[in-house]
C-alpha cells in the first residue's frame, strides 16, 4: 500500500487498516511517549486514534499520508491530554486553596471564640487563683517560683491552681474537647 496517496480504510478492508496499525504503532506510541511522558496514557491516546480511525473512516477524508496524519492526530490528542493535565493540576491547586483557607478561617473563629471564653472564664476566677494559673500558664512558671514571688507556701499555690483548673474546667467544659481540655488544664 502506499502511504503518500489518498487512502480509503473502509471497514471491508481490515486487511488494510490492520496493515496501517502494525505499520505505525509501535513509532506512534514511541512519539506520544515523548511528547506526554506517561507510557500507560500514550498507548491508550494511540490506540484512541486507531480506534476514531476505525469508526470514523468513511466520514474521514485524509488529504495527505495516513502516516502524516496518524502523527498529526496523536501530536493534537497529547497536547489535549496535556492541558486536561494542566486544567486538573490548577483546580487541585485552587481546591486545596479553598479549603485551606475556609479551615483557616474556622481555626481562627474558634480559636477567638476560645480566647474570649477563656478571658471570660478567668475574670471570673477570684484574684490568688487567677494570678496563679495566669503565673503558671501563660509565663510558664513552677509551683515553686510563684510560690516564692507571691511569698506563699507551695502548698498553697498547688492548691489554688487546683482551684483554678476545676473552675476553668467547669466553664469551658461544653466548648473545648475533652482532649484539649486535659492537656490544657491539667496540673503541670
Amino acid at each position: 500500500m502506499n502511504d503518500t496517496q489518498t487512502e480509503s480504510l473502509n471497514k471491508d478492508s481490515e486487511e488494510t487498516f490492520e496493515y496501517v496499525f502494525k505499520t505505525h504503532f509501535k513509532g506512534l506510541y514511541a512519539y506520544a511517549c515523548t511528547l506526554i511522558r506517561d507510557s500507560i496514557m500514550a498507548e491508550e491516546i494511540v490506540q484512541n486514534i486507531f480506534y476514531r480511525l476505525w469508526e470514523k473512516n468513511e466520514q474521514l477524508s485524509i488529504r495527505e499520508s495516513v502516516s502524516g496524519y496518524l502523527y498529526r492526530s496523536v501530536y493534537h490528542e497529547s497536547l489535549n491530554y496535556l492541558k486536561h493535565l494542566k486544567v486538573r493540576e490548577a483546580y487541585h491547586q485552587y481546591a486545596m486553596n479553598q479549603e485551606q483557607s475556609g479551615n483557616n478561617t474556622q481555626q481562627n473563629l474558634e480559636l477567638k471564640e476560645l480566647e474570649e471564653r477563656l478571658s471570660v472564664a478567668l475574670s471570673e476566677l477570684p484574684e490568688k487563683c487567677r494570678t496563679i494559673f495566669q503565673m503558671c500558664r501563660f509565663e510558664e512558671l513552677k509551683y515553686k517560683e510563684i510560690a516564692e514571688r507571691l511569698d506563699l507556701p507551695v502548698k498553697t499555690v498547688e492548691n489554688q491552681m487546683g482551684k483554678a483548673l476545676k473552675l476553668l474546667r467547669l466553664k469551658l467544659v461544653d466548648f473545648l474537647p475533652a482532649s484539649f481540655l486535659l492537656f490544657f488544664l491539667m496540673p503541670s
